[in-house]
Parts: structure tokens; sequence; C-alpha cells
């Protein structure tokens, strides 16, 4: 016999563990590639995509019942061709890159545009603390995949660095 030595949360109290290995387990071919996960996706030069694992991360598109849904962090796998990466941006919350596969120019800024990068490689990793501007770009001539990790259940999409991109951080969820 076994004893539970936690609680389970109050939704999973009366789930069966059919139910619970079946809305729990996230498998990579099940995964779309979402090209259109952040606003500043449509600006070549930070062309991506998103593969959503657990939650949205800072994409803002909580609604996807095809994600697990999060608890306490988001982590999905970024797809990012050769000459791509994303805009200067910060979060509310703690942000990890993990490194994959590949590599990839990460770098932190601060106010006045200076900037600091550093290149990584596979099973190397960043963790971007809350409020500090970072991003990062593949400079390389191989596609990089590395995971995404956020420290909220549900982020806010990302606060990016560039006023007139900020303004419309959210105009990939309204686009039909």
């Amino acid at each position: 016999m076994a004893t539970a030595r936690h609680a389970r949360s109050k939704e999973l109290e009366s789930a069966s563990l059919e139910q619970i290995m079946d809305r729990y387990v996230a498998r990579y071919a099940d995964r779309r590639a979402d090209w259109a996960a952040f606003e500043d996706a449509k600006i070549e030069g930070f062309k991506r995509a998103q593969h959503r694992f657990i939650g949205a991360g800072g994409s803002g598109k909580h609604n996807d019942v095809s994600a697990i849904p999060p608890g306490n962090f988001t982590l999905s796998i970024m797809f990012v061709p050769p000459g791509q990466g994303n805009a200067a941006h910060t979060h509310e919350v703690e942000e990890v890159f993990f490194v994959l596969q590949g590599h990839l120019d990460v770098f932190v800024q601060d106010e006045d545009g200076r900037k600091i990068s550093k290149r990584l490689g596979p099973w190397e990793c960043i963790s971007c603390p809350a409020g500090v501007i970072h991003g990062y770009d593949n400079n390389s001539l191989e596609p990089v995949y590395f995971q995404v990790m956020l420290g909220r259940a549900k982020p806010e999409t990302m606060g990016y660095a560039d006023d007139e991109l900020y303004k419309r951080r959210d105009g990939h969820l309204k686009a039909s």
C-alpha cells in the first residue's frame, strides 16, 4: 500500500489515474509550431515558433487546451531558425532559457541600451530575473531548439523594451 504524503489539488481530488495521465502528458508530435505566438514574431529577424507544453508562456495564449494546465510555471520549446531571435523584453517573473540543440546568443541589457551577450550551447542555460531586459539571437548557421520556462502559471504578455512594439504587444491575440 502506498500513502500520498501531500493532498491532491482541488481539481484532481476525484480524478482517476487514467485521467491524470491523459491530461498531464504532452508529446512533441502533438504540439503545433505556433509561428504567431508573439507580436514581434511578425517582424523579420524575430521569426520563431513556440511549441507549448505547459501553459502559454509569455505568448498570452492562455486558452490553448492542448497544453498541460499550468500550476506555478510554464514550459515551452522554441524553434529559432538561423538569423532570427526575439525583441528585447522583460517579464514580471523569472524566465529561463535552456538550450537543447544548437547555439543561442543570449543577452541582458540596461535602460541606456548597454548590452552584454553570451553564447550558450546544448545543456547550457540562462535565468533572466524579473524586470531585467533580455532576449536572444540565433547568429549561427543551424536552427536552435531550446526550452523556456516562466515562473508563473499565466504570465503577462512580453513587456517589449521598444515603445512601439510594447503598445501593440497583444496584437497577435486579436488577429483572426
